[in-house]
Formats: C-alpha cells, structure tokens, sequence
C-alpha cells in the first residue's frame, strides 16, 4: 500500500512539473516569440519549395497552360506564404481589434488548404472516373459550386460575429471548420482509395504502377490523418478553452497543431508528388503526377 501510495504521489508531482512547464513557456514572452517566428520559417521554407516546383514545372513544359499540377503547387505557395506572413506578425494578429478580424486572418488560409487538397481529390477523381469510361466532365462544376458554398458559409459566419460579437459565432465557425475538414478526409479515403484499388488491380506490372500505388497510397493516408486531426481539435477547442487555438497564449499547441495539420503534410505531399512532367507529352497528359 506504501508503495502505491508513493507511486500515486510521484505521477501528481510529474503531473504538476509537467503543467509548470507548459504555463512557464505559455507565459514567456521570450518563448513565444522563437515559437511563432521558427513556425514563420517553416512555413516560409515550404511555401519556397512550392514556387521552386512550379518555376520548374512552368521551364519544362511551358507551352501549357495552368494545368491542375501547377495550380495546386501556385495555392500550396499562396497558403504557407499567407501563413509564414501571420506568424510573422503574431503580436499584431493575435492582439487584433476587433476579434472577428483575427478570426479571418487565421481562418482563410485555413479554407484555402483546404481548397488546394481538395483540387487533388477532384484530379483523382477524374482520372479514377475516366479509368471507368464514366462521365467526368460534372466533376469541376461540383468543385467549385462546392467551394463557393463553403466560402459564403463561412463569409455569413463572419458577419454574425461581427454584428453580435457572441462566443457561439466563434463556436460556430470552429465547428464549421471542423466538419468541413471531416468531409475533405472522407474525399480522400474515398477516390484515394478507389484509386489505390483500381491501381493494384491492373493487370499489368510495372515499375510505375507500382510507384503510382506508393504515391497514391501514401498522400491518402497523410491528408486523411491530417485533416482528421484538423476536425477533432477544431471540435475541442470550440467547446474547450483550455485547447483553444490561434490565441497569443496558447504558442506550444498552435505549433504541435500547424506541424502536424499543415506543415508537415504539406512538406511530405510535395516531396512524394516532386516529379516535374515529361518535356514531350501526349492529349493524355495528367498534369499532377
């Protein structure tokens, strides 16, 4: 009984060490300021690679136009750049007046992730439906009626909190947030895994179907777990503020969030999706590959 008495004591007292040193980081100015600025240059280091890929696509094949390749590399440029600029500024953003406008900031490149790996889905789905000689040619239209819808949602959202300046408005948009990055993993669990599957079927072998399955099978599982994370704790932190995100106290969580839901996805998907097209390509050229 003394021994568990005394085990018991020394989880409280790891306990206790452990929140001390969570509030002493959350407190220090010092500590904030390393944290936002080394979350500014990963960002920036990303948003760079993005803009390298698509001066590079652009040099081998520049006799196209913005193909779905080089659009999805211009939004990951536009997103991490928008993102490296916020936590740059971190102690203008997060101390805006009023709130709804650090709400935007920290909200729309949120949605435009969100747009760029959904633009990957769209192209999975047209290759996955064209492999099936089935109509593809709706797929774009849903795209962008699907995207509209979301932004004037979340634009609506906005308005409410401006005008009544309540905590549900935020609630609101959190939860928004939160379902539809639900919706985006279920985009890809479903045509990336549709397409991983129609992949391993083929009939033939090659080394490229097989890289083909590599690179498929691995961005769905990154984007998946990544935009799964996103909506569990856009739903915590809607109801909990103790895990309450992009707020100036808070500089541990929002770094282990943005690593894990944007920044390190977005890296590894860059990476595995880093082939430039061939220089000569045929009417049957799939830009993202």
């Amino acid at each position: 009984m003394g021994f568990a008495l005394r085990t018991k004591s020394f989880g409280f007292g790891e306990y206790v060490v452990a929140n001390h040193w969570w509030d002493e980081i959350d407190e220090s100015n010092e500590w904030k300021r390393d944290i936002y600025y080394a979350l500014c240059a990963a960002y920036a280091s990303v948003s760079f690679v993005a803009l390298v890929q698509l001066v590079r696509i652009q040099m081998r094949v520049p006799e196209y136009g913005w193909t779905t390749q080089k659009v999805f590399h211009l939004m990951n440029f536009i997103v991490n750049g928008l993102r490296a600029v916020i936590f740059g500024l971190y102690n203008s953003v997060f101390t805006i007046k009023p709130k709804v406008l650090e709400q935007v900031l920290m909200e729309v490149p949120g949605l435009l992730f969100f747009s760029t790996y959904a633009l990957l889905v769209l192209f999975w789905a047209e290759i996955y439906h064209q492999a099936r000689s089935e109509p593809a040619n709706k797929l774009r239209p849903v795209y962008f009626i699907v995207n509209g819808f979301i932004y004037f949602i979340q634009a609506m959202i906005w308005v409410y909190m401006s005008v009544s300046r309540a905590a549900a408005g935020v609630e609101a948009a959190k939860l928004f947030l939160a379902v539809i990055s639900f919706i985006a993993a279920l985009g890809f669990l479903l045509y990336g895994g549709r397409l991983f599957i129609l992949l391993r079927n083929f009939p033939i072998e090659s080394r490229g179907r097989q890289k083909k399955l590599y690179e498929v099978g691995s961005v769905t599982s990154i984007c998946c777990t990544c935009f799964l994370i996103r909506c569990v704790m856009l739903a915590l932190s809607a109801f909990d503020e103790s895990v309450d995100l992009d707020v100036l106290d808070h500089p541990i969580l929002n770094v282990v969030y943005y690593l894990l839901v944007e920044i390190v996805p977005s890296a590894l998907v860059l990476f595995i999706l880093r082939k430039l097209p061939p220089r000569r390509v045929s009417d049957q050229y799939h830009p993202i590959r």
